[in-house]
């Protein structure tokens, strides 16, 4: 199984690469039609996996200064792939988001079968558009290849890095106070694999199951830490703070469930974060 790998060089894209580490990294432009031709031709991969996406730097109110670039990136870019991947009959799979949604729908939490309702942000609108066209083409057809798409929220591991959650709410002063899904990264990989695998077409939801407080979470780990708790802040002032509003949402994550992939529960890979933390902390002191 021969794997083309595109993004390799972003956060999750390395972190694919580690996972597969006989992927072929490549790095031209996905919404250039010719390149992407050229590279699939030339490669000739069974599978290709996607991990291009402007997601904004600092963060996505940089995407609402930029539309153009993230179209290309987040919209032209997987057409192109679609197209290409189709002609040759290549499964692939699609880094997308699970922040197409606001709310945690009575309880129940979105599943990949309800419409996105957040349109707040010209980043997240963008996902919408190409889950949506994705979507109709997910199926194999004869000679065609499929396509699984994976929807992830605010990733985080025990590593700092820009782009881990955990190190973001670290430098926020002001943490706003709302349940919402996130992705470990380790569980997310292991269950890519699997879907990969049994050669998954369509969206799935790949975050931990139950939701946090990133307020909460903020405070516990100040506390490991020795630091001041961060203000709490409320969700209404939270968005007269931003260019872009930010979606805080719940997914389900039955369907995932529904393929024997039950991940740990959120708050329980956090707490573990914190313990190994703990750990570390203690053994350098005493050295």
């Amino acid at each position: 199984m021969s794997i083309l790998l595109f993004g390799s060089r972003g956060f999750i894209g390395t972190h694919m690469q580690r996972r597969f580490p006989d992927a072929i990294a490549s790095n031209i432009d996905i919404a250039d039609s010719t390149a992407v031709a050229e590279e699939f031709d030339h490669i000739r991969p069974d599978i290709a996996i996607n991990c291009v996406g402007k997601t904004g730097t600092p963060n996505v109110d940089w995407c609402e200064d930029h539309k153009e670039e993230t179209f290309r990136s987040n919209v032209t870019g997987p057409l192109v792939l679609m197209e290409e991947c189709r002609k040759r009959g290549i499964y692939w799979v699609h880094i997308s988001s699970g922040c197409v949604y606001s709310g945690d729908n009575g309880g129940r939490g979105y599943s990949e079968d309800d419409a996105p309702n957040f349109q707040g942000s010209f980043y997240s609108r963008t996902k919408q558009w190409t889950d949506a066209m994705l979507n109709e083409f997910a199926d194999p057809a004869e000679g065609k290849g499929g396509i699984l798409m994976l929807r992830i929220r605010m990733p985080f591991q025990p590593e700092n890095h820009p782009k881990n959650l955990l190190t973001k709410i670290a430098k926020f002063t002001k943490v706003i106070d709302v349940q919402n899904s996130v992705t470990y990264i380790p569980d997310f990989l292991d269950a890519v694999s699997t879907l990969i695998d049994r050669r998954r077409t369509g969206i799935f939801h790949m975050v931990n199951p139950g939701s946090i407080s990133l307020y909460d979470v903020a405070c516990r780990f100040a506390n490991a830490e020795g630091r001041p708790h961060p203000e709490r802040l409320p969700e209404y002032l939270a968005k007269s703070m931003t260019k872009a509003a930010r979606s805080n949402c719940v997914l389900s994550t039955e369907k995932l469930s529904s393929e024997g992939i039950c991940l740990p529960n959120a708050m329980k890979r956090m707490e573990e974060i914190l313990e190994r933390r703990a750990r570390t902390s203690f053994v350098s002191a005493e050295k």
